[in-house]
């Protein structure tokens, strides 16, 4: 395999290997990697994608490998967010010349956003829900009993948004997406996450930790890099939580997957299969694995699994191409890949340098929003999907390319 990454020595550190060859990092970036590779339980070296940028504690778009502890932060509150796409036997001729009824079925069909028809959603009595009780009440059958081991330890989180989110966007940069690959067949893709209830794990183990650290916090180089030791009892209970929250997202996207299937039948009167190529794959959390003959805690933050022959989901912007890749199992770089396009710009920067015009010329031929609510997601606030693709060439191959027609944001 080749080498095909620039390596950042940190004094004090471990080494970072950076697959950011024609992409640009910011100084912030850099210097927030650097403080992570000083952490004393980091293995090896950090891994960085292409879509790296400044994040909480950690960037986002970075691997972090470690032993006997895991970062909180690092993980971050959006855990087990991830992209699910499915491949349809429709094709593009089969698609409605006029594709706003099918946008306005899916937002139906699917509570997203702060809209004003969602903004009171509080679970299955809200009037915008339409997936009948059933498939929520499955998903959540298996997912009741481990939360409620949970709750036994964590009390507080028995008040979350958690079987009231089942099946739900939110908001942000989650989407929901009907494409179309390089030979016309019609996928459907989304982009969600744990919801409420992942936030609320997130946000209570980084307080635990920095409350654990204290007297510590003072020596590190950033208190979101507040850690949790392996042995103690915060420790085990953040890995149980965290690995719950992971299926919580998990299943998610498998209802609002339902979900969407449905929205399209009720628009698309021809019968058509779906799940023909599907795939549901994680891009912010943290699980055990081997590498370099030792069993690791590895933490994604903003990257793919793309172990050899694994098939994993790289999503542009809203008038970006997305790609559906198989990895090729760089060891360098943890089996990973990028997560998306990655940010160059921070929201509030986005609105003030864009316009409603300009996000309008950006996703012409695209059925989506165009107004100052979704400027901040602008495709120019993003970078060059294609730059970023390129960059990582040693850590997958792309299967398919996906340019998508209707795009429903949170």
């Amino acid at each position: 395999m080749s080498a095909d990454y620039d390596t950042m020595e940190v004094k004090g550190g471990r080494p970072v290997k950076m697959w950011t060859h024609g992409v640009p990092v910011e100084p912030e970036a850099k210097e927030q990697l650097a403080n992570t590779a000083k952490m004393p339980f980091i293995y090896k070296h950090i891994a960085v994608m292409p879509d790296v940028h400044l994040g909480k504690g950690s960037t986002i778009g970075s691997v972090i490998p470690t032993l006997g502890a895991v970062i909180p932060a690092a993980v971050g509150v959006d855990i087990g967010c991830g992209m699910m796409a499915a491949k349809t036997t429709l094709t593009a001729n089969d698609l409605p010349d006029n594709l706003g009824p099918l946008r306005n079925a899916i937002e139906k069909a699917i509570p997203h956003g702060l809209s004003p028809k969602t903004r009171g959603f509080k679970g299955r009595d809200a009037g915008s829900w339409q997936d009948p009780p059933s498939a929520v009440d499955a998903a959540w059958s298996q997912l009741k009993d481990e939360f409620d081991v949970i709750c036994a330890k964590t009390p507080k989180l028995r008040h979350t948004n958690n079987y009231k989110h089942l099946g739900t966007l939110g908001t942000g940069n989650h989407f929901i997406e009907v494409c179309l690959d390089e030979e016309g067949a019609v996928w459907l893709m989304l982009h969600s996450g744990s919801r409420g209830v992942g936030n609320a794990i997130g946000t209570h183990f980084i307080e635990l930790a920095q409350q654990d650290m204290r007297t510590h916090l003072a020596n590190l180089p950033d208190r979101d890099l507040a850690y949790l030791k392996e042995g103690t009892q915060h420790y085990d209970d953040y890995v149980e939580a965290v690995g719950w929250a992971q299926k919580f997202a998990r299943m998610n996207r498998e209802v609002m997957m339902q979900n969407l299937v449905k929205a399209v039948r009720t628009v698309i009167r021809k019968p058509f299969e779906t799940h023909v190529e599907a795939v549901n794959c994680h891009h912010n959390y943290v699980q055990k694995e081997r590498h370099f003959g030792q069993d690791v805690l590895v933490t994604r933050k903003g990257a793919v699994s793309a172990r050899a022959g694994e098939l994993g989901i790289i999503p542009g912007s809203m008038g970006a191409r997305s790609y559906i890749v198989r990895g090729k199992g760089n060891e360098d770089s943890f089996t990973s890949c990028s997560h998306g396009a990655g940010r160059t710009m921070s929201r509030s920067e986005a609105k003030r340098r864009f316009t409603r015009e300009d996000q309008v010329r950006a996703t012409q031929g695209v059925e989506c929003r165009k107004d100052e609510g979704v400027v901040d997601e602008i495709p120019m606030a993003y970078k060059d999907i294609d730059a970023v693709m390129h960059a990582q060439r040693d850590l997958v191959e792309v299967v398919h390319t996906l340019k998508q027609v209707v795009c429903v944001k949170g």
